[in-house]
């Protein structure tokens, strides 16, 4: 399927101007790429593992929940649509935080209130940041080094997670173990690659990106007895989300807005999931830059303004609707680099980047609204949110590594990202900025002292 209107060599993907966004819509704009599209019918069961989170810590029904994930769903197609091109998804780092964080309000409407201040506070300071241009500017003056080990540590902790007691690995150890060495395979080596060359079967494959690995988990994981076998539920085919429902039990509107003293209480909490989220910034300018370099036949452009004044419409959104306690990030790192992998195989194999990305997030939003693809997926959701964040973490240390030049940067990298994956966001950081601060102005002392020194001898 071929769109309608088609780039000049090394030019942008053709959009209608609005500002500093882009607006591009699919078949019109860019193709529809049927690869993202199977791979996003599986690929949905992570953004369905969302779920059981809002169930516990919102109290509020399954059914309830699903409809939840299907609004957000809808939101996250607001990137490519405006012009950043990425896959989006949650602050996944940051969701045991918010959980604490709300774990100290009561359950009922005064936890829904706290959810709502802070993801409204984030809004706020997603839209700030894109409004001023300082997102841009933060993008470019923070050093390598500091980038490096937001990345290490976004990383580091998205393993720990899976790995630590009462991680997912030791619920569904087979499963998780089978799926992620396929998922691996398939993504990152560099024999899959030569066998995708030599053999159209093997190209086919490659092309679906985590789904082969998805697909064998929904087999692999009832037959080792790690969960139940899957039932397809054929009836009613699309979930019309709970409107009435979500807007009388959880928009502030009917029950009500934060407190201001919440307000004060989420602040605090607000600022460090949007350190963690500058993560996502940092990695979707290193994939993006990436995937830019392999081929010229498309200049792509990416504007971290931009990015935060999407993600600041998605909270602002959730939370006047219905809060959401994965809130609204970015990036979603592992299917990002899917998408930019095989874009760098080149026009035949994807159109655009725009394509690739716009493709996949409307046709997970398809999926979670599919009742027959929600019904087989339910059983492997826990196991697919672990293999997307071990891919996560996987993806962020390889280009925090590929970030250092210098083996200072390194050694600022390495101990700024084991603080954030221990500590949290705010002491590494801390780490991170006092380390880069004495031993960049050491080594510029050290660095003049040599050449003065060298001067007397001549």
């Amino acid at each position: 399927m071929r769109m309608a209107m088609k780039r000049a060599y090394g030019e942008e993907q053709p959009y209608i101007p609005a500002g500093i966004f882009k607006i591009r819509l699919p078949f019109i704009h860019y193709r529809w790429e049927w690869p993202e599209f199977f791979q996003a019918m599986f690929m949905c069961s992570t953004c369905l593992s969302a779920i059981p989170v809002l169930q516990q810590m919102l109290g509020v029904s399954f059914n309830l929940a699903w409809s939840m994930v299907i609004i957000n769903g809808l939101l996250y197609s607001l990137h490519v649509l405006l012009g950043d091109p990425v896959v989006p998804g949650w602050i996944t780092p940051a969701v045991p935080l918010v959980i604490a964080f709300m774990g100290k309000y009561q359950l009922g409407i005064v936890r829904f209130q706290s959810l709502i201040a802070l993801q409204l506070l984030l809004g706020v300071i997603f839209l700030l940041m894109g409004i001023t241009g300082f997102a841009n500017k933060l993008m470019k003056i923070i050093p390598n080094a500091i980038k490096a080990g937001v990345l290490l540590g976004a990383g580091t902790a998205a393993i720990i997670g899976e790995f630590n007691t009462g991680g997912r690995f030791h619920k569904y150890p087979i499963s998780i173990t089978v799926g992620c060495l396929i998922a691996f395979f398939c993504l990152f080596s560099p024999q899959f690659m030569k066998m995708r060359t030599n053999n159209h079967i093997w190209n086919a494959i490659g092309k679906y990106g985590m789904l082969p690995a998805i697909i064998i988990a929904v087999f692999v994981g009832p037959i080792v007895g790690e969960f139940p076998w899957f039932h397809i539920k054929i009836g009613t085919f699309i979930k019309i989300p709970d409107f009435a429902g979500i807007w009388n039990k959880l928009s502030p509107f009917s029950i009500g807005f934060p407190t201001a003293s919440m307000f004060l209480s989420a602040l605090p909490m607000a600022v460090v999931v949007y350190i963690i989220a500058f993560g996502d910034f940092i990695t979707s300018e290193a994939l993006i830059h990436e995937a830019d370099e392999a081929r010229k036949d498309e200049k792509i452009d990416f504007n971290a303004n931009r990015s935060n004044l999407v993600s600041a419409i998605r909270n602002i959104l959730m939370a006047l609707v219905c809060p959401y306690t994965q809130l609204c990030g970015p990036l979603w790192a592992a299917v990002t680099a899917a998408v930019a992998q095989r874009y760098k195989e080149g026009p035949k194999a994807m159109e655009s980047i725009c394509s690739g990305a716009g493709t996949f997030r409307w046709s997970t939003f398809i999926g979670v609204m599919l009742i027959p693809i929600v019904s087989l997926l339910q059983p492997v959701l826990p196991v697919a949110l672990s293999l997307t964040l071990l891919v996560q973490g996987y993806i962020c240390t390889r280009l925090a590594m590929d970030m250092c030049k210098t083996d200072v940067e390194r050694g600022i990298a390495g101990c700024m990202g084991a603080v954030l994956a221990i500590e949290g966001a705010a002491w590494g950081l801390a780490v991170g900025i006092l380390l880069y601060l004495t031993l960049k102005t050491y080594g510029k002392v050290k660095s003049s002292v040599s050449v003065s020194e060298t001067a007397e001898n001549e």
